[in-house]
């Protein structure tokens, strides 16, 4: 483990100056969140794989903190500092630390601590327009530090919920779609499972103890697995807590009595993500599919394409570009747009700058309404690498 933070400071420093300077000209005020921050915000809210490679610690008081693992979610909580009520429409640009583990070692387009620059616009009633605004100034900033050729990635979270909703399914397997939709392989398994109603082995100890709570209350389910727990000398450990653990067990429970889905759905899901082409190509496909199996997300559709207008119209070729009905990035608090920036000869898993829209997001950290918000981050470290001003 290297003893230096950061490889190259000077030019870093130097990027990151310009960087902040050519938010600040678009309007977005400059502030610094914390780098410790509560972890039950962050253990809540990003997702498993993130969470899990979060570093969490208990300090001399007892309160549990963790690094920032991103600056979306400290930057959010800025936000309802400031604006406790939510009604005001804000622009916050930063540029900083973040740290998260990583499991095949640290390198240089994956360090352990890395940093962020970045933009958040809250409260834009017009989300076309702030997702365009946001995704343009991303794409502004790489430029103007040296990154002349590029590819942008495209998702819609939105649009697959859509999709999901208008599927006949219980609302229980349209939550857990939605849970299993940021780990590809875990979805698709979860698919095939659900399609041939997979029941667990007997003598599996979790499904023993799925059975045991079938039926029963959130309460009575955490009174039953800490006494398993406790019963069998297991310490509650890790980044889950109890009432998270029993209600994956009542999930679970729920499933051992499900009815197979319907081959049909199964294949609808299927033939939706496995779409991929340009922006254009994509949606047309999407809608085709949606039409055949009689299903209406028009509005989810027309809201995807209209962005696509506005950035073209604004002078985006989108003609190297891809929409890919899987992409959605590894934040789950993510709830429409994604994307990702993507440099010559650096893998896909390596995005220069990345974002999205999180509309979800302020409500969970306690705001009394929903904010539409909006945002991007640039991974500083390698976009220095990609324009050729440190080794990678």
């Amino acid at each position: 483990m290297t003893a230096e933070t950061a490889k190259a400071f000077e030019a870093l420093e130097v990027q990151a100056r310009d960087l902040v300077a050519l938010f600040g000209r678009a309007g977005y005020e400059f502030v610094a969140p914390a780098i410790l921050q509560p972890a039950g915000v962050f253990l809540d809210q990003i997702g498993e794989q993130v969470r899990g490679r979060s570093y969490v610690f208990t300090d001399l008081a007892g309160e549990e903190l963790c690094l920032r693992p991103d600056l979306t979610v400290p930057v959010s909580r800025l936000y309802l500092e400031r604006h406790p009520q939510a009604r005001t429409e804000a622009r916050y640009c930063y540029n900083g630390p973040a740290f998260r583990f990583q499991p095949l070692g640290p390198s240089a387009t994956h360090p352990r601590e890395f940093r962020q620059a970045g933009v958040e616009c809250f409260g834009a009633a017009d989300k076309a327009a702030a997702d365009t605004e946001v995704l343009l100034l991303a794409v502004e900033a790489v430029r103007s530090a040296g990154l002349r050729d590029h590819r942008l990635r495209f998702g819609d979270i939105a649009l697959f919920y859509a999709l999901v909703d208008a599927l006949e399914l219980p609302e229980r397997w349209r939550l857990k779609l939605r849970h299993y939709f940021w780990r590809p392989p875990s979805f698709h398994a979860l698919l095939d499972k659900l399609a041939k109603a997979e029941r667990p082995e007997p003598n599996d100890v979790v499904a023993k103890l799925g059975e045991t709570i079938a039926g029963k209350s959130q309460e009575e389910a955490e009174d039953i697995v800490s006494a398993y727990l406790h019963a069998n000398g297991i310490p509650l450990a890790g980044t889950r807590t109890l009432r998270e653990i029993a209600a994956r067990l009542l999930d679970q429970a729920a499933d051992l009595y499900a009815d197979a889905l319907p081959k049909e759905v199964e294949t609808i899901i299927e033939y939706y993500l496995a779409v991929e082409g340009t922006p254009r190509d994509a949606a047309d496909k999407i809608g085709l599919i949606a039409r055949g199996a009689g299903l209406d997300i028009d509005g989810a559709l027309a809201t995807v394409t209209r962005r696509f207008d506005l950035l073209e119209e604004a002078g985006v070729d989108l003609s190297g570009s891809i929409l890919s009905t899987e992409f959605g990035r590894k934040l789950e608090y993510y709830s429409g747009l994604v994307f990702q920036i993507e440099a010559p000869g650096m893998d896909e898993t390596e995005p220069v700058a990345g974002g999205g829209r999180y509309d979800n997001l302020l409500t969970a950290l306690g705001a009394p309404r929903p904010v539409p918000a909006v945002g991007s981050a640039i991974h500083t470290e390698r976009l220095l690498a990609a324009v050729g001003g440190t080794p990678s």
